[in-house]
């Protein structure tokens, strides 16, 4: 009988022997770098076609492009599992994979308290619009234009997509004296709330001080946050983003930070990534990441773990530790 086989793309910088141990259950294929087109040839010439599991991340995104239709119809039959390095899988079309009996994890958990932290970060910067100081500091221009900023207690922080993340971030910003306020689309159980307010999605536009969004990327989530939704918010209110860009609409963003609308933002994730908006590149009232939400040495390398053990979990019992919501029963909440 074939042994089974398993396909990693791209690289790993963290836990390589740990791969490499899992040559005792599955045969190892490697694919590092290449294109889609030449990474589609060998599919198609049945380079990979015991593989039955497979490794991929949002950084080899750009060594094979989406996981779409046209990729997973290349893929061999055998491919049963996709194991996926990323709290974010925006790029696999999860029906597809789902119609063609492929199970896909990805990796929340081991994302949490980083992605947590830099929102924490964004939303003390913003709220003290640090942005110009910063950049007169280093000019050697003392304070600039100094300009005063805000004091994160007593103030409401409305949390889009109470999950682990934002559940991270809502622990957090209590210890500053932050009101926790939060929408789902359904309420959690009292224990998990941790003292936040459930309210409506139009509540939670209308009354937060400090919006954070920390909800995933799908086709019902594209652009939740647009100008229809900046004209409902608090004059003057904060807006933080650590999930995806796509989720607002930049255009309108830039608009309402013009107007005042908007006080100031954090962002860590861009709607064209890795172009930035000229609009925000000009503005001096917000703080700017170049997405690196998960990046610690710690995060990642508990990250790839994640992923193997996944990897692992499918070889050994036909399952997935933490398969991507949108395959269970019951799906999770935004």
């Amino acid at each position: 009988m074939t042994q089974r086989a398993a396909l990693l793309i791209g690289g790993l910088a963290h836990a390589r022997k740990e791969w490499q141990a899992c040559g005792e259950i599955a045969k190892l294929y490697e694919y590092p770098d290449g294109s889609r087109e030449d990474f589609l040839s060998k599919c198609k010439n049945g380079d990979f076609k015991d593989v039955f599991a497979l490794y991929r991340s949002n950084d080899s995104n750009k060594i094979t492009g989406n996981f779409n239709e046209e990729l997973l119809g290349a893929l061999p039959s055998t491919l049963k599992y996709v194991c996926h390095n990323g709290a974010g899988y925006d790029n696999i079309d999860i029906p597809a994979c789902t119609k063609r009996g492929i199970s896909v994890s990805s990796t929340p958990v081991a994302v949490n308290d980083a992605t947590a932290d830099v929102a924490l970060f964004l939303m003390l910067g913003a709220l003290r619009r640090v942005t110009p100081s910063f950049l007169s500091a280093k000019k050697g221009d003392w304070r600039g234009e100094f300009r005063l900023g805000h004091d994160p207690k007593n103030k409401v922080l409305g949390i889009l997509g109470m999950g682990g993340i934002g559940s991270a971030v809502a622990r957090r910003a209590k210890a500053f004296g932050m009101e926790i306020q939060y929408h789902n689309r359904q309420q959690l159980a009292a224990k998990d709330e941790e003292g936040a307010k459930y309210v409506s999605f139009e509540e939670l536009l209308k009354t937060s001080d400090v919006l954070s969004l920390n909800l995933s990327l799908n086709a019902s989530t594209k652009h939740i946050i647009a100008k229809p939704q900046f004209d409902m918010m608090k004059d003057g209110i904060i807006i933080i983003n650590t999930a995806r860009g796509p989720l607002i609409d930049e255009a309108a963003l830039v608009d309402a930070l013009k107007s005042g609308k908007v006080w100031s933002a954090g962002l860590d994730v861009f709607e064209e990534e890795p172009k930035i908006h000229p609009g925000l590149l000009e503005s001096d009232n917000v703080v700017l990441l170049p997405h690196i939400g998960t990046g610690t040495f710690e995060t990642q390398r508990d990250m790839e773990l994640l992923v193997l053990d996944n990897l692992k979990e499918a070889f050994k019992n036909g399952k997935l530790l933490t398969q991507v919501p949108e395959q269970k029963p019951q799906r999770a909440n935004i």
